[in-house]
């Protein structure tokens, strides 16, 4: 891993670091190598952009003060630990869930942990499900997700997780202002409202438009919703 790209990014972006830090990201980019030599969970084996792509990239809402501290956060739909793995490197405090479908990859986060000497939850369930239980459910002060789909689609995975005066923060793309209204639609249907977009940019990758959407939980989801697992992406809200 290149130490002094992340460090310097990190240093552009404003968060905080130490040198405890660095050891777990160096040790974190090892143990991903070593399980995606036998099971596929990141396309980015280039050592430079791993770092841009998943580390600073996830590192996005602590530059914006989003996470308070001890803040209660889920990562839906995780994956390979992004962007939970690197915000809680960052930031211990943080009480993580990782959340993903796959149970390859929750075994994989939770190996991680351990060798990283880090505490989260892992959970293995498709997020319409997870939402669904009393454990879960309007539990969190903040849920993550680098997913791709919909802010339509994200709004139904990720609210009903976050309880009211909490936040729902996804990354997005540059398209995500054509997809503004029916997030919004949606959000409010869930008893949410967005705050808006903010930039997100990776220092040195000026060509990459990466943002934050910020909705805020205004109030408390209803019943009905989450709707059964797989039709928030056939039937988004809102549209």
């Amino acid at each position: 891993m290149n130490r002094e790209r992340l460090a310097n990014g990190l240093t552009q972006m404003g968060v905080a670091f130490d040198q405890r830090a660095m050891e777990r990201f160096e040790a974190f980019h090892a143990i991903l190598d070593e399980y995606n030599a036998r099971m596929d969970l990141t396309a980015v084996l280039d050592e430079d952009e791993r770092v841009d792509r998943h580390d600073l990239d996830s590192a996005a809402p602590l530059a914006h003060g989003l996470l308070a501290p001890d803040a209660r956060v889920i990562d839906v739909g995780t994956g390979a630990g992004f962007p939970g793995m690197p915000l809680l490197i960052l930031r211990p405090d943080l009480r993580m869930t990782f959340l993903d479908a796959l149970q390859k990859r929750v075994s994989f986060l939770d190996d991680a942990l351990t060798r990283l000497g880090l505490t989260a939850t892992t959970l293995h369930a498709r997020a319409e499900d997870a939402a669904r239980m009393e454990a879960h459910r309007e539990r969190y002060d903040a849920a993550v997700s680098r997913a791709v789909a919909s802010c339509a689609v994200l709004q139904e995975l990720t609210l009903p997780f976050v309880r009211e005066g909490g936040v729902s923060i996804a990354w997005k793309g540059p398209g995500v202002a054509q997809e503004l209204t029916a997030g919004r639609r949606a959000a409010f249907l869930l008893g949410g409202k967005v705050r808006g977009v903010l930039d997100a940019p990776v220092p040195g990758r000026e060509d990459w438009q990466h943002v934050l959407l910020i909705t805020d939980k205004t109030g408390k989801t209803p019943a009905i919703y989450p709707r059964k697992a797989g039709t928030p992406g056939k039937k988004p809200l809102g549209m």
